[in-house]
């Protein structure tokens, strides 16, 4: 008996056992529903890659991305000559007006040194006039202003030439007036109308007592003023006659040296087309605001040749060798050596 019952528990526990493997088993055949979020996890890992690959990091400057340009020989050959261009235009120095600018250091400073010595001579030409242009000028300015003056005061005159004329035909109304108060004083009828037409005939005496008063004081007013412009005429008359003098004169001197002042302009003109507008733009500025219009000077006697204060040796060693161009530390002067026009 004993034999049979547990051969009948043994049967039992593998029943079981085989039910309870069963649905696992199907469980594990049957397929599984796909999860989003590791599809697009599965996505973004495939473009991280995608994009590493055509992505290089580049460690100078922080973390940039520059993307890599596929190997066409066709662009390469089109940018190379572009880039050869570049580089021989910047060697060469070309300007904006197309003007080579390779010259050295040297060379600048002569043409520099050339450009002040011809101006330095056109100067001394205009000192030769001295200050008849400006006389000229003074002269015509104050001619201008003479005129004004004596327009000014002749229309004062005439103004006063017009009150006194208004004046007196005021008076002649007031006179008027008077002789009908006067006919209509024999007429009247009673007291009260023979008081107000004598108080009519004061008051138009008054009106002509005050109207030959305001005559007198603008006849005072306009012989004064006549005495002004015929003062200022004559004075105009004279600033003429010493203005045509000194044009005279001007023109003569302008004669004589025109032709010596237009070849140096010239010649200024084309010297100053060798330098170039930076350097040329500094000069003018250097030569405007000096007194006696030098801007470049050389070294004399260990010192500047515009201001005269002293320079340094290194700095002289420095100008001789010119391998720079050297401003003056006190009047801003541009200091080139001596030898330099030989």
């Amino acid at each position: 008996m004993t034999t049979k019952t547990a051969k009948k528990d043994q049967e039992k526990d593998t029943a079981k056992s085989t039910w309870k493997a069963t649905p696992k088993a199907e469980a594990k055949s049957e397929p599984k529903a796909p999860n989003k979020a590791a599809a697009r996890k599965i996505v973004r890992e495939a473009e991280a890659k995608i994009a590493s690959e055509k992505i290089v990091h580049v460690p100078q400057h922080g973390a940039k991305r520059i993307k890599k340009e596929e190997h066409n020989p066709k662009r390469t050959e089109k940018r190379l000559p572009i880039q050869t261009n570049q580089k021989n235009e910047r060697s060469l120095g070309k300007h904006k007006d197309g003007e080579r600018h390779d010259i050295s250091i040297e060379q600048k400073l002569k043409a520099l040194f050339e450009l002040q010595f011809i101006d330095s001579n056109a100067d001394k030409i205009r000192i030769v006039r001295g200050e008849l242009p400006m006389e000229v000028s003074d002269l015509e300015d104050e001619i201008a202003g003479l005129e004004t003056r004596i327009n000014n005061f002749s229309t004062e005159v005439n103004a006063f030439e017009d009150n006194i004329v208004s004046k007196k035909q005021l008076i002649k109304d007031a006179h008027a007036l008077i002789k009908k108060y006067s006919t209509q004083q024999n007429n009247v009828k009673n007291n009260r109308e023979y008081e107000s037409l004598t108080k009519e005939i004061e008051f138009q005496n008054l009106e002509i007592q005050l109207a030959e008063k305001r005559i007198k004081e603008f006849q005072i007013e306009i012989d004064s003023k006549n005495m002004v412009i015929e003062a200022a005429k004559n004075t105009l008359d004279e600033r003429k006659q010493d203005l045509q003098q000194k044009k005279e004169e001007l023109d003569g001197i302008i004669a004589e040296t025109q032709k010596e002042e237009e070849l140096l302009v010239k010649k200024s003109e084309e010297a100053g087309k060798i330098v170039e507008e930076r350097l040329l733009a500094a000069y003018r500025r250097i030569r405007n605001n000096a007194r006696n219009g030098l801007a470049v000077v050389t070294i004399q006697r260990d010192a500047c040749g515009g201001c005269f204060n002293k320079v340094p040796p290194q700095q002289q060693l420095d100008i001789r060798q010119r391998k720079k161009i050297i401003v003056c530390e006190h009047c801003g002067r541009i200091l080139v050596d001596p030898e330099i026009s030989q």
